[in-house]
């Protein structure tokens, strides 16, 4: 089986095996060519050392010379370039205490988490494939190199990454692998949040983020998102609802996979994340009345509050966090549909996230009974319709689209301060009601009505 290698990593690899050393190209890159996508990075592994590599190549980086590596630099292009080496011990069930360099690829090869990522390739010896990674390529499954126990307890992080293969690809995991995740799932304790934040949010905007109820399953929520363990205990007696509160979250992540070709990747992420949180809060609302109903009065701005929680736990940055937070809140906002109430919508939840809003009600209602649901959907669409003439007109929709500003307002003798933006923001509402109404004319005679009655 032919790999068409990169001109530039055909070079590198050339070069080593010019100077008597062994050069391939290895793990993600040979396994994402053989599914017929397009590599984002191609890492060369080789039996030469840091220190002879560094001598055959003019530009190098030491990324990472004390564990083999070093960064090639080929025109603005850069291709690490790692030793065959042997992983010491795992203390901290993150890093080998220590590493040694090895003549032998079956050894280096041996140390990888999967058997899909444990293949390298040259153009000389065509697929090295050890550990079956081609079978599981065909086979559709995800399978630990070696024993996944001792694996797992090398690095924790792969209970994890096992799991958001599985989305990415669809594939199944294969049983003693399985076992063993179950098994050591209380190790993710010791890694990073930020690693852990890494892994979700690729499982998240997978197309299979359907699989985040595989994290219940082998315990891995309860360590890294014990939210979602609540979430999945907590049911939801109602007309409205079929599934329990998780169930029916997973099934908002499934719905929202079909708008992925209309967004960029930002916003997947942030259409994934408030998915996965809109209902969050729903465990400590519920209330059950004496008919057993269920009841979740005041969810969303409970789920407001933990989604922010979670998130600074995550060490999200703040401009996803106050994205998140907003449309979680108002994920379920419903008002009379008039063109002023769909403009304080706008205000409400700001006009770069309304469309991102519209997906996220479509995706809450049909993961729901049908009840009322052809009703709930036109009512979106509804609103859509106005939302886009709202927009086609440029109304007014903010304190600086109006048509006076502060410094307008100075000039009228009003003093900087807390009164002169609370006459902004009656302007604004003035406006939002009758956007016609947004002339400077018009409004300085409301300032001078405001200046007395506010």
């Amino acid at each position: 089986m032919q790999i068409k290698l990169p001109d530039k990593v055909k070079l590198i690899i050339q070069k080593l095996t010019d100077e008597g050393f062994e050069a391939y190209a290895v793990g993600g890159c040979v396994r994402d060519y053989l599914l017929g996508k397009k590599p984002n990075d191609w890492d060369i592994t080789t039996s030469a050392s840091p220190l002879q590599v560094k001598t055959l190549f003019r530009r190098t980086v030491d990324t990472g010379i004390k564990h083999g590596t070093i960064t090639v630099l080929l025109g603005k292009d850069g291709f690490e370039v790692t030793t065959y080496r042997i992983d010491g011990k795992y203390d901290d069930g993150r890093h080998p205490n220590q590493v040694t360099f090895t003549k032998s690829l079956e050894e280096d090869l041996k140390r990888r988490d999967f058997s899909i990522n444990a293949m390298a390739y040259n153009d000389q010896r065509g697929i090295i494939d050890l550990f079956d990674g081609l079978k599981d390529l065909e086979q559709g499954v995800i399978r630990a190199v070696g024993d996944p126990v001792a694996r797992f307890e090398e690095d924790a992080l792969r209970i994890l990454r096992a799991v958001r293969f599985s989305a990415q690809l669809n594939y199944e995991i294969e049983k003693d692998t399985y076992v063993a995740i179950k098994k050591l799932a209380d190790n993710l304790k010791m890694i990073s949040a930020e690693r852990i934040r890494v892994e979700l949010e690729k499982l998240l905007v997978s197309s299979h983020p359907e699989k985040i109820l595989m994290l219940y399953e082998t315990g891995i929520s309860e360590i890294i998102f014990p939210e979602f363990d609540l979430m999945m205990n907590t049911p939801q007696n109602t007309p409205h609802h079929i599934y329990n509160v998780g169930i029916h979250t997973i099934e908002a992540l499934k719905n929202s996979v079909k708008y992925d070709g209309d967004l960029s990747e930002n916003d997947i992420k942030l259409l994934r994340l408030t998915m996965l949180m809109h209902d969050c809060g729903k465990p400590a609302a519920r209330r059950t009345d004496e008919n057993k109903v269920d009841h979740f009065y005041g969810h969303a701005d409970i789920s407001e509050d933990i989604s922010v929680k979670i998130m600074h736990r995550l060490k999200y940055d703040n401009d996803t966090i106050n994205k998140v937070k907003r449309l979680v809140k108002y994920h379920d906002h419903r008002k009379k549909l008039t063109d002023a109430s769909v403009r304080r919508t706008i205000v409400l939840i700001s006009k770069e996230l309304m469309p991102l809003w519209f997906i996220i009600r479509r995706c809450d209602i049909c993961a729901q009974s049908m009840m009322l649901r052809d009703e709930k959907l036109k009512d979106i669409d509804d609103c859509k319709k106005i939302y886009d003439k709202i927009i086609e007109n440029g109304d007014c929709l903010s304190i600086k689209e109006l048509a006076v500003t502060g410094k307008d307002l100075i000039n009228a003798g009003i003093q900087p301060g807390p009164f002169l933006g609370k006459i902004l923001d009656k302007l604004l509402e003035f406006v939002l009601d009758e956007p016609a109404h947004n002339t400077k004319e018009w409004l300085m005679e409301k300032v001078n009505l405001l200046k007395d009655n506010l």
